[in-house]
């Protein structure tokens, strides 16, 4: 039986003194001691894990002034603490072995949008995403555009002074700042904005620190001016960090903020920020070049420059290529076809944006012109052009895509971030690249690269393995390398990204005035508790360096190769944030969307589960061998122990994990959108058969395991499980089990109704009996629990659809799909449930006749979960109802109703795993005349059993509430939204009381004109 793990719950007494302290003082946030906290928090989207002490998540400017006046305790004097807002940095920015002060989770409010004036005051935990979706309405935005936009947050971009696409035309964060609310290590709330000298004098006379920081900063642009203009080069993304070069703005006023943006949380402590925001365009463009090389398109981004785009961003191949393989890719390819059968090894994507359609198609008409005249000089293949948001989006959703495509490919090397944004003149771009290329070349590496050309930037991200020893060194060779790379062309080590650990290269960059860095670092920050050790140390202090902090490879490497093999659905996690994505209406994670606990994400997730491999590896155990031995049948000799441990409740990390996992939905949005394609169903149900080697497991699990094997008996008395489930005893019964909502047999017959319309069921002996003609004109329907018994009807209509355009369906014997099973860690079992399964799939499909399932999310299981079985019992393609029709369009007939408009809400598992069947969809109703419009939403919050579960249900009501709700209440009673999903269809009729159709029924009516 499986040992126990560490826990591990209690911080250093240090820090739970300080907790203790903060709520003394009043502290009104979250404070987050336990280890499994510590964990999720320990790692951003950098090589590195640091385990804080302490997570605090303050509510208020008065919880972050508790914290810095509690901190300035004697007591506490030696705590440190970082801040942190999104935690996507690439360069450990944010981790601390000390005190986690995350804004994300509550100080996350818009307070104020004055449109006249064009400005906005928000909290620094409010994503970037979410502040241009409240400024859409009344046509603004804010336009620093970074690849992380769904989840960086505003704190986040300003202590960063981030950038990202058409920083040309718009600039960096910085440039947007109009007043920053800090809290200063004095306690002082302090709100800065750029000041004239009378102003500044009236400041300078205060005895604070407001007065002392102001003196010093205004003394160094004075004093140091000769030396500042020739220290700091002529770069767009100049990102410095204590930005000396713009102490004084263009109209010669003194601006604070300039030293606060990009000090990576160093100085002070973002509380809120009063931001410019500028008019969206009314109309854009995308000129999309191919070249024959990458190097041929960087050299061309000088060219094209002078068509005035608004920006010019590079792809080279091996990110284009990772692009196909992801879901993305869909919707671009069209814009990036093949040249002779070749693939284009470089793209340029250049972008024309306008308030006026003229403003636009004028100078694309020119580029286009110019290109055609031209031919194939410059390296150039070919083009194509896209035409305003609807086109252009996805395009660039592909590029923000880029640094976790890369992230995405496979085995142990992977790209890592350490050089990865480096900035120099742009004329010099193609002359470095080629150097940069060279060196990894040198060292047999391979890499993928993309960024923006016109401002110099390029992403370059080598494929290493950090668990591996012999290749760690390689971040120090490669890093000295392009220092001196980065020195010969005039740029800079950091030109986006941002600093952090790579701040030991400050004194080199800075020379004569990093000391004037180290005074200002002193003067906000005597003691040196704030982030210390990055951009800046005071006199005495020490900065970190790129090979002096643990590496999450370090840990890994403690794991055995077989047991990372077993669990690479979470080893591969390089911690990019996707999971931690603001949109209510993109299926990603919905249990983080709800609780906005970074344990309830993807990465969170995964992180619990590495530990846990780490800490079971150190024990000596090897947890597939464990799961091995539990699928070969149950160990009643553990029972006993099983019993005490689950009685005892002893400590365990697994308790930790088990917490984490359990609020999991299991809607597979992480496989489908994390970019790495990080899978937590599947970690988690490995998890949930070990954890229960240990634990017994509660009478519901049982329950549901065995539900699908169940339903055929309970069918015979279906009348009277629906009475006594509709009862009240019967309802307390099943509360007291842990389940609520409990779906109701359907009062359709599936056997009486089959016989009716002549259906049969289809054997391999039926089926081989028809002729080749027949066979091509019939169709097998593959039954799912949920639909065959307690939605016959939505079966009936996919059965009357396949009739209506000329095919004979016949109907599979029904057998468990296997899928709860999978889902609650019954992994022994779920194997021979899919095994017999797929048998009799084979056994129909070998007669030449295509299978069709109803239901989604059960159907996709034949694609995904299992995939766990060895190839030879895997099951033949099973299609979805749309993949099937939009297969035979062309037997669809035109309905009499032509030119009706329906709506789909479509099943998260379709959103994240088969995003092209919808159109699918729109391709069949189109074939009847009619028009289908996909609606943008996430998940319903119902996730096959998740909804039905008591503790879970508040929280897939709330989940319901973020993008479902509002749909519903709107546009529910046109009897036009339909659903493709049995659980969304079953979370609509229990939280609005509405009964929504299956697609499929919806198409029969057109057909059949009703």
């Amino acid at each position: 039986m499986l040992p126990r793990v560490s826990d591990m719950r209690t911080p250093a007494p240090l820090h739970a003194e300080l907790a203790a302290e903060l709520r003394v003082r009043g502290f009104e946030g979250d404070l987050a001691p336990s280890f499994g906290d510590r964990i999720v928090w320990a790692t951003d989207n950098s090589i590195y894990q640091l385990l804080p002490q302490l997570v605090a998540f303050p509510r208020s400017v008065d919880d972050l002034v508790r914290i810095v006046r509690a901190t300035a305790d004697d007591r506490f004097k030696g705590i440190v603490f970082a801040p942190r807002g999104g935690g996507t940095g690439t360069n450990g920015q944010s981790l601390t072995e000390g005190l986690v002060v995350d804004v994300s989770r509550h100080m996350n409010g818009i307070i104020e949008i004055n449109p006249a004036e064009r400005w906005v005051r928000v909290q620094a935990g409010v994503v970037k995403d979410q502040l241009n979706a409240a400024l859409a309405e009344h046509g603004l935005f804010f336009p620093p555009d970074l690849s992380t936009s769904n989840r960086a947050t505003i704190g986040g971009m300003i202590s960063t002074d981030a950038s990202g696409q058409g920083s040309c035309l718009y600039g960096k964060t910085r440039d947007h700042v109009l007043e920053l609310t800090t809290v200063l290590l004095d306690g002082t709330v302090w709100t800065s904005r750029p000041l004239d000298d009378r102003e500044l004098q009236q400041i300078q006379r205060r005895t604070d620190l407001v007065g002392a920081v102001h003196r010093l900063v205004d003394a160094i642009q004075r004093e140091q001016a000769d030396q500042i203009a020739a220290h700091f080069p002529k770069l767009n993304r100049c990102l410095t960090g204590y930005d000396l070069a713009h102490i004084r703005d263009d109209r010669g006023r003194f601006n604070l903020n300039s030293i606060l943006c990009g000090s990576e949380g160093t100085l002070a402590l973002i509380a809120e920020a009063k931001l410019n925001v500028e008019p969206i365009p009314k109309h854009s463009a995308l000129v999309n070049v191919r070249y024959g090389s990458f190097d041929a398109a960087l050299r061309d981004a000088q060219e094209l420059i002078r068509f005035g785009a608004a920006s010019i961003e590079t792809v080279d191949s091996r990110v284009l290529g990772l692009a196909q393989n992801d879901m993305v890719w869909d919707q671009v390819r069209q814009y990036f076809p093949e040249d002779d059968g070749q693939r284009a090894t470089g793209v340029n994507l250049v972008e024309f944006i306008g308030d006026s359609a003229l403003d636009v198609e004028a100078p694309v008409r020119r580029m286009t012109e110019a290109l055609g005249a031209a031919g194939p000089s410059h390296g150039r293949r070919g083009f194509t052009v896209a035409h305003g948001e609807a086109e252009v989006s996805p395009i660039w959703t592909m590029r923000k895509k880029s640094v976790g495509l890369l992230g995405n490919m496979h085995g142990d090397k992977r790209p890592i971030p350490f050089v990865e944004d480096t900035a120099v003149p742009p004329e010099n771009l193609a002359d470095y690249i080629a150097e940069f290329r060279a060196l990894l070349d040198a060292r047999g590496l391979v890499y993928g690269m993309f960024g923006h050309v016109d401002a110099g930037v390029l992403h370059v991200r080598p494929a290493i393995d950090m668990k591996d020893p012999a290749q760690e060194p390689l971040i120090r060779e490669i890093t000295e390398e392009v220092v001196r790379l980065t020195s010969k062309y005039g740029g800079l080590l950091w030109g986006e990204h941002g600093k952090g650990v790579r701040s030991e290269f400050s004194p080199r960059f800075f020379g004569p005035l990093y000391p004037v860095l180290q005074s200002i670092k002193a003067a906000f920050d005597p003691r040196n508790r704030l982030n210390p050790g990055k951009i800046a140390a005071p006199a005495g202090g020490q900065l970190l360096t790129i090979d002096g902090l643990t590496t999450r490879g370090q840990l890994d490497r403690t794991i055995p190769t077989s047991v990372r093999a077993a669990y690479d659905e979470a080893l591969h996690c390089n911690g990019n944030g996707a999971c931690f994505s603001w949109d209510p209406n993109e299926a990603m994670c919905p249990s983080y969307k709800a609780t906005r606990d970074r344990r309830h994400s993807p990465k969170g997730r995964a992180s619990l589960i590495r530990e846990w491999l780490r800490q079971l590896a150190a024990l000596g155990v090897d947890p597939a061998g464990e799961a091995a031995a539990l699928r070969r049948g149950v160990r009643w000799r553990d029972f006993p122990a099983r019993l005490r441990n689950s009685w005892t409740r002893e400590e365990d990390f697994s308790h930790a994990v088990k917490e984490s996992m359990d609020g999991c939905l299991a809607c597979k949005s992480c496989s489908g959108q994390c970019p790495i394609k990080v899978d937590v169903p599947t970690f988690r149900a490995k998890f949930l058969e070990i954890y229960h080697g240990r634990y017994l497991r509660p009478l519901r699990d049982h329950l549901v395991g065995s539900l699908e094997s169940m339903l055929p008996a309970l069918s015979k008395v279906s009348w009277l499980y629906n009475v006594l489930i509709d009862s009240p005893p019967g309802r307390t019964v099943m509360r007291a089990i842990g389940l609520v909502h409990s779906p109701k047999f359907s009062t359709m017959s599936m056997q009486r109704e089959l016989a009716a319309r002549g259906i049969a069921i289809a054997t391999p002996k039926a089926l081989a009996a028809l002729s080749i003609e027949e066979r091509t004109r019939s169709v097998v329907l593959v039954q799912d629990a949920f639909t065959s018994f307690y939605e016959a009807q939505v079966v009936v209509a996919v059965l009357d659809l396949m009739r209506a355009i000329g095919f004979r369906p016949f109907v599979a014997p029904f057998r468990a799909n296997g899928k709860p099973l999978h889902v609650h860690g019954f992994l022994g079992a779920f194997t021979r449930t899919a095994s017999r399964n797929a048998a009799m799939l084979r056994d129909v499909a070998a007669t030449g006749v295509e299978l069709v399932g109803v239901d989604a999310s059960m159907t996709l299981t034949y694609r995904s979960e299992y995939g766990m079985l060895a190839e030879a019992d895997r099951p033949p393609p099973v299609l979805l109802v749309q993949e099937w029709l939009a297969r035979h369009h062309d037997a669809i007939p035109k309905a009499s109703s032509a030119g009706d408009k329906y709506l789909l809400l479509p099943h998260c598992s379709e959103r994240s795993l088969a995003l092209s069947t919808l159109r699918d969809w729109q391709t069949a109703f189109a074939a009847a005349g009619a028009s289908l419009q996909v609606l943008p939403s996430g998940c319903c919050g119902m996730a096959g059993t998740y909804g039905h579960e008591t503790e879970h249900r508040a929280t897939s009501e709330h989940i319901y509430g973020m993008s479902w709700g509002p749909q519903i209440k709107r546009l529910a009673q046109s009897g036009r939204l339909l659903a493709t999903g049995y659980s969304c269809r079953s979370q609509v009729k229990i939280m609005d009381k509405q009964t929504l159709a299956h697609p499929a029924q919806s198409l029969l009516a057109c057909l059949s004109g009703r």
